[in-house]
C-alpha cells in the first residue's frame, strides 16, 4: 500500500508540488468602503498607511503612497527613529521628493531646516512659504561660530544655580566643538589633548563673564584670552604660577598661531566677527543658502557648514529648553542634509558633527533626511576613523528610499537592507532607457521620480512622484539648459 501523502505548510512536496522556498508578496489594493463594499468582508488591509506626506502613487496598484519620517515615527509608530536615507543617480528626483515632504510637514506645524543649501535646491520654496532665507558666503552674510543664539535669553529665566551652571557648560561645549573643527580645518590635523584643555578653559573664562544683552564673543576674543593668560586659563596647564608664564606661552604657541591663522587667513572673513544675519526659528521654514561659495573651495564650505550647523542646532536646543521651562510651545523640526557627499568630504571633523546629529535626532524632536548619490561616498573619505563612523549613517536610518542605481550599488545596499530579486529588477529598470529612439518632446528622464521605500526586511514599496507645475518652478535644477 503506497504511503499516504500529507501536505506540508507549502502544499504537497514532490514534482509539480507546491513546495517553494520564497513567495513574493501579493499585490494589494486600496479603496473606499463605497467602492469595495461588495467584497466585504473579504478585503485586506492597505499596502501602505495613509499617514504622512502624499509622495505619489504605487507603481502597480496606483494607490496613494504617503510617507515622511516624522509622521511614520510620531503618528503611525512604524519606524524606530525619524530618519530617512535617500539615494539615486543624479537628476532622478531626490530633492524633489524631499521638497514634497517639506511642504507637507510645514503645513503640519513642523519647521523645516536646511542649514547649508549648496546648490541651492530649497531657497525658492522656503521663500515662497514665507520662511527665512539667509545667504552666507564671501561678500554676503556671516555667522559667528561662537554665537549661541537665544541661550542668554534662556539663562535670564533660570534661577536655580545648578541649572545655570549646566546651561553655561552646554554653551562652552557647543562653542568648543565649533572652534575645534575650524582649528582642525586650518591646521590640517586635530589639536592635541593639552591644547583642547586650554581652549576649553579660555571659552569657559569668556562665557562666565558674559552679560545678558551684550555682544557674544568672537574668535579673536579667544585668542586675546590665551595671550593675556589669566589665572583660570593657566591653571589647567603645568605652568600656573606667575613665575612660569614663559613656559605657558611656549606650550600654547602652536594653538595661538593656529587661531591667528584662522582669523587672518582665507577663512577669516567667514568666521571672525559678529553675526550679520541672525537665524530665527520663529518662521515657517529656514534655509541657509551657501551656494555663493565655490564648489572647489572645500575648506570654506566646511567652515561655513560648521558655523551654520552650530548656530542652527543651538537654536533647536534652546527652543526645546524654553518649552521645558514653559516659556514657549513645544516645537518639532525637519532637518534636511542634501548633497551629503560634499559635506562629508569638506574636511576632517565633519563626520563627527553629522555622527552626533544622527544619534540625537529622536531625543531632540528632529526628523532627518540624508540625501546622497551613492554609498561609495561614505568610503571615499581620507581618514579611516571617518570612514568607520560614516558607514553607520545609512544603517541607522529607519527608512531607505532607493532610486535608479547600478547593479554594483544595489550590492552595497543589500548589505544594509536585503533586496529580493524582483526589487533589484525593478530598481535596475529605472536606469535603463526602453529604446534608443528618443522623443524630443518628452522632458521626463527614464526612472525620474521612481523610488523604492524599504523599511527593515519588509517588501519595498515602489512609488512614482510626479511634481506639480509649481513644484517644478520652485525646484528646477535644469533651468540653465531650458534657458539655452
Amino acid at each position: 500500500m503506497p504511503p499516504i501523502k500529507r501536505p506540508t505548510r507549502y502544499g504537497y512536496a514532490g514534482p509539480a508540488g507546491g513546495k517553494v522556498s520564497w513567495v513574493e508578496s501579493p499585490v494589494e489594493y486600496r479603496g473606499t468602503t463605497v467602492q469595495v463594499c461588495g467584497l466585504w468582508p473579504f478585503g485586506t488591509g492597505a499596502s501602505t498607511p495613509t499617514i504622512g506626506a502624499p509622495l505619489g502613487r504605487h507603481r502597480y496598484t496606483n494607490a496613494t503612497v504617503c510617507f515622511d519620517p516624522i509622521s511614520w515615527y510620531e503618528r503611525a509608530r512604524l519606524i524606530s527613529n525619524p530618519s530617512v536615507w535617500i539615494q539615486s543617480e543624479p537628476a532622478m528626483g531626490k530633492s524633489t521628493t524631499v521638497r514634497r515632504m517639506l511642504l507637507s510637514l510645514a503645513a503640519q506645524g513642523v519647521t523645516p531646516l536646511i542649514l547649508g543649501d549648496l546648490k541651492p535646491d530649497y531657497a525658492a520654496l522656503v521663500h515662497a512659504l514665507g520662511g527665512q532665507v539667509l545667504r552666507v558666503g564671501p561678500g554676503l552674510h556671516r555667522i559667528n561660530p561662537l554665537d549661541v543664539g537665544p541661550w542668554q535669553q534662556v539663562l535670564t529665566h533660570v534661577t536655580d544655580a545648578k541649572d545655570v551652571e549646566q546651561i553655561r557648560a552646554e554653551i562652552v561645549d557647543r562653542r568648543l566643538n565649533a572652534v575645534l573643527v575650524l582649528a582642525t580645518l586650518t591646521r590640517g590635523h586635530p589639536l592635541t589633548s593639552a591644547e583642547v584643555t586650554v581652549l576649553s578653559a579660555a571659552l569657559k573664562h569668556l562665557t562666565e563673564r558674559e552679560t545678558p544683552g551684550a555682544a557674544q564673543p568672537v574668535i579673536s576674543d579667544v585668542l586675546r584670552v590665551l595671550e593675556e593668560a589669566p589665572q583660570q586659563v593657566r591653571w589647567v596647564t603645568l605652568w600656573h604660577d606667575d613665575s612660569e608664564l614663559e613656559h605657558y606661552r611656549r606650550e600654547t604657541e602652536d594653538l595661538r598661531r593656529t587661531l591667528r591663522a584662522l582669523i587672518h587667513g582665507p577663512l577669516g572673513s567667514m568666521v571672525e566677527g559678529q553675526t550679520t544675519a541672525t537665524i530665527s526659528l520663529d518662521t515657517t521654514a529656514l534655509c541657509v543658502d551657501i551656494s555663493g561659495i565655490s564648489e572647489t573651495n572645500t575648506i570654506m564650505t566646511a567652515a561655513t557648514l560648521v558655523t551654520t550647523w552650530a548656530a542652527g542646532f543651538g537654536q533647536v536646543e534652546a527652543a526645546h529648553r524654553m518649552a521645558d521651562l514653559g516659556l514657549a510651545p513645544p516645537r518639532r523640526f525637519f532637518l534636511i542634509m542634501d548633497e551629503m557627499w560634499r559635506a562629508l568630504r569638506a574636511g576632517h571633523g565633519m563626520v563627527d558633527r553629522i555622527d552626533a546629529l544622527t544619534r540625537l535626532n529622536r531625543s531632540k524632536g528632529t526628523g532627518t533626511a540624508f540625501i546622497t548619490h551613492s554609498l561609495a561616498d561614505l568610503e571615499a573619505l581620507p581618514h579611516p576613523e571617518d570612514r568607520a563612523k560614516a558607514r553607520g549613517f545609512a544603517d541607522r536610518c529607519a527608512v531607505l528610499m532607493i532610486g535608479a542605481c547600478s547593479d554594483q550599488e544595489l550590492d552595497a545596499i543589500s548589505r544594509i537592507r536585503p533586496l529580493s530579486a524582483a526589487e533589484r529588477r525593478e530598481v535596475l529598470s529605472w536606469a535603463t532607457p526602453p529604446s534608443w529612439s528618443a522623443n524630443p518632446d518628452d522632458d521626463v528622464l527614464v526612472g525620474r521620480g521612481n523610488f523604492l521605500i524599504k523599511v527593515g526586511n519588509r517588501p519595498g514599496i515602489p512609488v512614482h512622484l510626479e511634481p506639480t507645475e509649481i513644484e517644478k518652478q520652485l525646484g528646477n535644477t535644469d533651468f540653465r539648459w531650458a534657458r539655452a
